[in-house]
């Protein structure tokens, strides 16, 4: 007899969604970002390393200003192996060399490192275009630590981060009786 709480249109968030259509953000992406904010303040960029590898981007008023959605590291190995004929199944975990002397050791170079340029970059880029270097950084997801302990743009590895976001939008709905 409990009535469930959707995350979606229509439910008190405290924050604004300035993008071209708020209807179109993630779930889990307007959870994360209510976390964040509410956690570590603003402005912020929010990585989160699911299916997809997300970047939200808060400003220094704690409103949502749209982000970038890239492949996420399982799907992309997952691809790659499927897709050709000899690449086997490989764990994703930081090689002991870029320079990998084995089929396993080059696969994992190319998904770690790989991914690991594709963050710092990417979040050099946001800081550029928020004219901003005072931006902090918080990952949270599958293997956020791992990517995190690579990067030195990454100020924060949160891993209950979409947990503690449901929990304050519950909070924040919820009506005494």
């Amino acid at each position: 007899k409990i009535k469930p709480l959707i995350v979606g249109s229509g439910l008190k968030t405290g924050m604004n969604l300035l993008v071209d259509n708020a209807r179109e953000v993630g779930a889990d992406r307007v959870v994360n970002n209510v976390a964040a904010v509410n956690k570590y303040g603003a402005p912020l960029i929010i990585i989160d390393f699911g299916t997809a590898t997300t970047f939200n981007v808060v400003d220094e008023k704690g409103q949502f200003r749209g982000g970038v959605i890239a492949p996420g590291i399982k799907g992309s190995l997952d691809s790659l192996v499927n897709g050709t004929a000899k690449l086997p199944k490989v764990e994703i975990e930081r090689p002991d060399r870029v320079i990998g002397t084995n089929t396993v050791t080059n696969m994992q170079s190319g998904i770690f490192y790989g991914f690991a340029g594709l963050v710092e970059y990417i979040v050099q880029k946001i800081k550029r275009e928020m004219k901003s270097d005072c931006v902090k950084t918080v990952a949270t997801g599958g293997i956020s630590e791992i990517i995190a302990g690579e990067t030195s743009c990454i100020d924060y590895v949160d891993k209950l981060l979409t947990l503690e976001g449901l929990k304050y939008l519950y909070y924040l709905n919820s009506t005494e009786e």
